[in-house]
């Protein structure tokens, strides 16, 4: 069982709208940063610093193909996020459209 100040930090991590949608849009499918750009409208910057924090957490992985980088869950997540994630909306787009459309940087 974790710690209060584990805990915490989980929940602060949680606690942010567009953190809860990129956990969303990459729980059951793998997606690169230019679906979350589209998809959240909000700046590539901005979703970066966003999956950076999700990223330190240990709780999201990236795999290089190319020139695009995928992000997707890692397995298994603490408890208290999966248990959150159960509770999420389904995301609007779910399908990649990397390949066929842009130009993603690394981030």
């Amino acid at each position: 069982m974790p710690d209060f100040q584990t805990l915490a930090q989980q929940f602060k991590l949680l606690g942010d709208p567009t953190r809860l949608r990129i956990l969303a849009m990459i729980q059951h499918q793998e997606h690169c940063v230019c679906d979350v750009v589209d998809a959240l409208e909000m700046t590539q910057p901005n979703i970066s610093q966003h999956i950076r924090k999700l990223k330190d957490a240990g709780w999201v992985r990236e795999q290089k193909r190319g020139q695009w980088v995928y992000y997707s869950l890692v397995d298994p997540l603490p408890d208290a996020v999966q248990s959150a994630l159960q509770f999420l909306p389904s995301p609007k787009s779910s399908q990649s459209n990397c390949e066929e459309a842009c130009e993603c940087n690394d981030v």
